[in-house]
């Protein structure tokens, strides 16, 4: 019997890891899981990665290409005369306006990173992207400080489900900047 060739068989995994992971938190998540919701054998995930650890950084990673996304749609962010804390508040507004879901989702493999050392690294990444962006536009202790800023105002909006203030996210960007 061959083998069937399916390329993307990595990418339906990861996938599904972000599905069950979405629906049943981290805890519900196994080979197992991830494996049925793939529609693939158990074998597969294990092939593919070899511990859940393996298969979580996967997941953060893509998970991380949410925020990068809308980032790159804000091309302003990186012009000298655009107006850096709307151009912020304005992208954070459209992250957390967004899909909640996903964006719940986001936050979770990252604040993973608190109980599992291996999704640190990948945790870090994400902030030293956004930072080198903003870096550009300002210096890079300030980058990371409005990066910081960031970070706790769309942690605040999602634990307490108040909704998103883009005035005040905005006002409080530009304090860092000043």
């Amino acid at each position: 019997m061959s083998r069937r060739y399916d390329p993307e068989r990595r990418r339906r995994i990861i996938d599904a890891a972000i599905r069950v992971v979405g629906r049943k938190g981290i805890a519900g998540l196994s080979h197992r899981t991830v494996a049925a919701e793939a529609d693939v054998p158990l074998g597969s995930t294990t092939y593919h990665f070899a511990t859940l650890d393996d298969l979580l950084v996967a997941a953060l990673r893509q998970a991380n290409e949410g925020f990068a996304k809308v980032v790159a749609a804000h091309p302003a962010l990186s012009d000298p005369d655009a107006d850096l804390p709307a151009e912020l508040a304005r992208v954070l507004g459209e992250w957390l306006g967004g899909d909640r879901t996903g964006v719940e989702l986001e936050y979770e493999l990252y604040l993973a990173a608190l109980r599992r050392p291996a999704l640190r690294p990948v945790a870090a990444e994400w902030a030293e992207d956004v930072a080198a962006l903003l870096a550009s536009r300002t210096d890079p202790v300030t980058a990371r400080a409005l990066v910081a800023l960031m970070d706790g105002i769309c942690l605040q909006v999602l634990l307490t489900g108040t909704p998103y203030d883009e005035v005040y996210a905005r006002e409080v960007l530009a304090r860092v900047i000043a």
